[in-house]
């Protein structure tokens, strides 16, 4: 039997304060999505098919490099966010939420990065 009140039940079960953040986070993002996906449709779009030159002197460009640099990373942090969401709500398991959540993690932020470099590499080094 239990001497505690329902109050003292529910102490840390509840919300850990960071709910706004998250939302706000995710709103965030979306709405900077919106135009960097517009300005990376605009410099990759004409870049398919083209030739291996044609496509190393457009990320030659500073602000092209920069706009889909900031692309990628944004979108992959987007990703990251959404999955997260995805697994906290359907993943029971505690050992197999810690795993997913952190697999998932590295996997975004890897390629993320991956793109970033890949892009910088060719603005730097052609």
């Amino acid at each position: 039997m239990s001497y505690k009140t329902d109050l003292g039940r529910v102490i840390g079960l509840g919300a850990a304060n960071e709910g706004v953040h998250e939302w706000f986070t995710g709103r965030v993002l979306s709405v900077a999505l919106v135009p960097l996906t517009l300005a990376f449709l605009w410099i990759v779009g004409p870049l398919i098919g083209a030739e291996h030159a044609a496509v190393v002197a457009a990320f030659q460009n500073p602000f092209k490099a920069i706009v889909v640099i900031l692309f990628l990373l944004v979108v992959f942090k987007h990703l990251a966010d959404g999955i997260k969401e995805i697994l906290l709500d359907y993943v029971h398991g505690k050992a197999t939420l810690t795993i997913s959540l952190v697999a998932t993690r590295l996997i975004c932020y890897f390629f993320g990065a991956a793109g970033a470099f890949a892009v910088a590499k060719i603005a730097f080094a052609g």
